[in-house]
């Protein structure tokens, strides 16, 4: 009886261990699809970046479509020499990464100060501002855009980068990110105990809040640093005369490219995807510096105490 039931056990138990490599050989299958999914269109595009203009119109076959050229230094040189009032890559990488930083900075750091008062807090109408933060967040841009333009002309702020900034600093997705993340991390007895120590309220905020909400500022972060890299709406809006008088090119990557892209006779589409490949250079890079906080996030919380 005992060695039935022994190797009723045994078989019990391999029948488990087999069950769990089918699923996990299915889940790691699907991962991989997935990557490949998502990393072939870059991967066409850098191939692409190395092509002239004349092989990508002439390109037929899948043979040719993951076959890289030589013609990427060639792409390189003519879109560095190519500047006019209209066109400096070298420009538009300076304004991009100038509205860029410093919005994605007060987007993060503002968002994180909200949330953090909303969760340590207590005042009256907290929950009514919190409701009221989510609300904002569901009325998309291009509702308010009309008006936002109207109010920068009488304010006589277009053609100048304030209003692609400042207004970063309310972001009312982040702040509920942000909120949603302190309530399962933050303790407020940590609070109690550092005022106790003698800390300010705003040092209490940047040596302890801050630290412990890395991985929550770094994914931030990320996607705020891409949606305003990324951006060609609203900058479009603004910088009405981009040249300003011709003393300035104001135009921001996205919109470089956009000219690039604007004349179907004269367009070069090796230019333009060496354009596109080096413009996601950035996003890597910034991707590549903060998920290690992410990752060390992760790594945090699954350790119990």
């Amino acid at each position: 009886m005992s060695k039935m039931k022994a190797t009723y056990g045994g078989d019990a138990e391999a029948n488990y261990t087999r069950s769990l490599k089918i699923k996990s050989g299915i889940l790691f299958a699907w991962c991989v699809i997935l990557t490949i999914v998502c990393l072939l269109p870059i991967y066409i595009l850098i191939i692409n970046a190395t092509r002239s203009h004349t092989e990508i119109i002439s390109m037929t076959g899948l043979g040719t479509l993951f076959a890289p050229s030589s013609h990427l230094s060639e792409n390189i040189k003519n879109l560095s020499t190519k500047t006019s009032d209209d066109f400096s890559i070298m420009i538009g990488y300076k304004n991009s990464l100038t509205i860029t930083v410093c919005s994605t900075f007060l987007t993060v750091f503002f968002s994180a100060m909200t949330a953090y008062g909303i969760r340590v807090y207590d005042f009256k109408l907290k929950d009514a501002a919190y409701t009221a933060i989510l609300l904002v967040m569901m009325v998309p841009v291009q509702v308010t855009s009309a008006g936002f333009v109207k109010f920068m002309i009488n304010l006589h702020l277009t053609n100048s980068f304030i209003p692609l900034i400042i207004p970063a600093v309310a972001a009312p997705s982040v702040v509920y990110f942000m909120v949603s993340y302190l309530k399962s991390s933050f303790s407020q007895s940590i609070v109690e105990a550092a005022r106790i120590d003698g800390c300010s309220e705003f040092r209490i905020f940047l040596q302890i809040a801050i630290p412990m909400m890395k991985p929550a500022i770094a994914v931030q972060a990320i996607f705020a640093f891409i949606a305003s890299w990324n951006n060609f709406y609203t900058p479009n809006m603004i910088l009405i005369d981009p040249n300003k008088g011709g003393t300035t090119n104001l135009r921001t990557l996205p919109m470089m490219l956009g000219i690039l892209q604007s004349s179907q006779k004269t367009a070069d589409y090796g230019m333009i995807y060496t354009c596109i490949a080096l413009g996601i250079i950035p996003i890597i890079i910034v991707y590549i510096c903060l998920s290690k906080f992410i990752i060390a996030g992760v790594a945090l919380g699954g350790v119990k105490e």
